[in-house]
């Protein structure tokens, strides 16, 4: 079984690579800039999800080899102490949804044919923040980026059943990592293993759900 995961250089996407490995599929796991991570047991590739031509060199790399998952991980939070008044400037809007949205649909439109080969999954990392049954105020720019990356699953679930491809679009929990911070609820070991469990459940009976890392459904 071949596994694409994006963003897997550290955080949750390291960890799922990681224990991926250890179960004896093929990992390809990507990460962005130029130094490649010192990780055995991985085959790494440069890729900057929001950037065409990298998505394009990192698509033809992979051309004719079929992949039976594909877990777009990759995503930035940049708007970190931005007040309601005079924050979130454009270019955080524009950068934020680069990568959480434009470079999922970017990723899955380009390995496209590799998934359908196989009759694969594609696994979106979203967020609970993406549900609107979660409105606190604050984070705008990512609660809609995670939202609209919930909608774009959900619609590709819709399009590609009818191709023997699943869709589901995943909380990974609030975990303890750069992004998450050292007071979240669980380690990058708990996310990445239960976030398998749920890649493994996936089929086309299950296409579009929305669940967190534990397997409990969560409201769109």
């Amino acid at each position: 079984m071949t596994i694409v995961i994006t963003g897997a250089n550290r955080g949750v996407g390291l960890a799922l690579a990681e224990l991926a490995a250890s179960n004896g599929h093929s990992v390809i796991g990507t990460y962005r800039g130029d130094k490649k991570p010192d990780v055995s047991g991985i085959e790494w590739h440069a890729l900057d999800v929001s950037n065409p031509q990298s998505q394009q060199a990192f698509a033809k790399g992979l051309a004719g080899r079929s992949i039976s998952l594909l877990v777009c991980n990759a995503g930035v939070y940049l708007e970190k102490g931005q007040t309601l008044e005079g924050g979130y400037a454009k270019p955080l809007w524009d950068d934020t949804f680069a990568v959480n949205v434009t470079g999922v649909f970017m990723t899955i439109q380009g390995l496209l044919p590799n998934i359908r080969e196989s009759k694969g999954k594609i696994a979106i990392i979203s967020s609970q923040m993406a549900s609107d049954t979660r409105a606190p105020g604050g984070s705008y720019i990512y609660r809609a980026s995670k939202a609209a990356a919930l909608n774009l699953g959900r619609n590709l679930a819709s399009d590609l059943k009818s191709d023997g491809v699943a869709v589901g679009i995943y909380h990974p929990g609030w975990v303890i990592t750069d992004m998450g911070g050292s007071g979240a609820d669980i380690t990058v070991a708990q996310s990445a293993s239960g976030l398998m469990k749920r890649f493994e459940a996936l089929g086309l009976a299950t296409t579009g759900c929305f669940e967190t890392w534990d397997g409990t459904n969560h409201p769109f």
